[in-house]
């Protein structure tokens, strides 16, 4: 009997060519000499030169480099982090100036060794990004700052123009493939938001390929929209490293991810991404100029 591979092989069309032209080389090194981490790198992000080069947009991580949790997805040091840097909000807001994005995901390593999760940080940065660049569109993507309103209110007093917290994966998976975080403690992060400013758009992300079925894809879903949440995107796991969980499936017939966005739409999702390159922060810039356009339309037919 021939032995069963324990690694699924990475198919051609999931592997790109990286880009590493001068625009991408020079951020890259402005990066690092104001000392700053994006998840882009990080999380070893496959469109990280399509979005840094052509879209002009990046997702930028603060709060360190080093998280206190161990998910089973993510490539990100885990360990106890450093103090905190209280000069790196204005750093982050130079470097989107200096770099000219349009759209800007501000995200951070976990901090459940700081009472207030790093909200105070995380709004610091929003504020200090949309005084000196007043044009630029603002996401964030926390952690669930283990479900402290406090600290929810903290960072949404900053007002972004999106609130982003990812679910990650289905319910019966998130034991095995999140540290801490739980599925319904995701849900409720994220409608709280909403009843803090209705008029920010919520969003989350899921990761398929871990073992999920399709119901409960869809299960997902119904429970995001149960929970208020405007955007969803969906995209491929991939192993960043063999420490990490395996694959147990490459999502290789495009037409479903295609269904499964016209099933999120049908449900309500004012915008929904899926591909097997697509992550959280994929197109960002258009996620909420679609959510804005959403959100009038729905006025519109209120006032009929």
């Amino acid at each position: 009997m021939a032995k069963t591979e324990e690694y699924l092989r990475k198919p051609e069309w999931l592997k790109i060519k990286l880009n590493t032209n001068d625009s991408y080389k020079g951020l890259k090194k402005m990066m690092r000499e104001k000392n700053l981490h994006t998840v882009c790198e990080e999380a070893r992000c496959p469109n990280i030169h399509e979005c840094w080069s052509e879209r002009k947009t990046a997702t930028f991580m603060i709060l360190g480099d080093v998280c206190t949790r161990a998910c089973r997805f993510c490539a990100v040091n885990t360990g106890l982090p450093n103090e905190l840097d209280w000069q790196e909000p204005e750093r982050v807001a130079e470097s989107v100036e200096q770099m000219g994005l349009k759209h800007v995901v501000i995200t951070a390593v976990a901090r459940d060794d700081l009472k207030d999760g790093g909200s105070t940080v995380f709004a610091e940065t929003v504020r200090a990004v949309r005084r000196r660049n007043p044009n630029c569109t603002i996401e964030v993507l926390p952690s669930d700052m283990m479900g402290v309103q406090e600290n929810l209110e903290t960072l949404m007093e900053a007002r972004p123009n999106i609130l982003n917290h990812n679910i990650e994966t289905v319910k019966r998976l998130t034991p095995r493939v999140r540290a801490r975080a739980t599925y319904e403690r995701s849900l409720e992060f994220l409608q709280r938001s909403k009843e803090i400013h209705p008029d920010i758009p919520t969003k989350s992300s899921l990761m398929i390929g871990l073992g999920e079925t399709d119901e409960e894809i869809i299960e997902t879903m119904d429970d995001l929209r149960a929970h208020n949440i405007d955007i969803m995107t969906i995209g491929q796991y991939l192993q960043p490293t063999k420490k990490h969980l395996k694959v147990k499936k490459y999502y290789s017939n495009l037409k479903s991810l295609r269904k499964f966005k016209e099933i999120a739409m049908e449900k309500g999702f004012s915008h929904c991404e899926a591909g097997p390159l697509v992550r959280s922060s994929y197109h960002a810039d258009e996620q909420v100029n679609q959510a804005q356009v959403h959100e009038e339309a729905n006025k519109y037919k209120q006032a009929e």
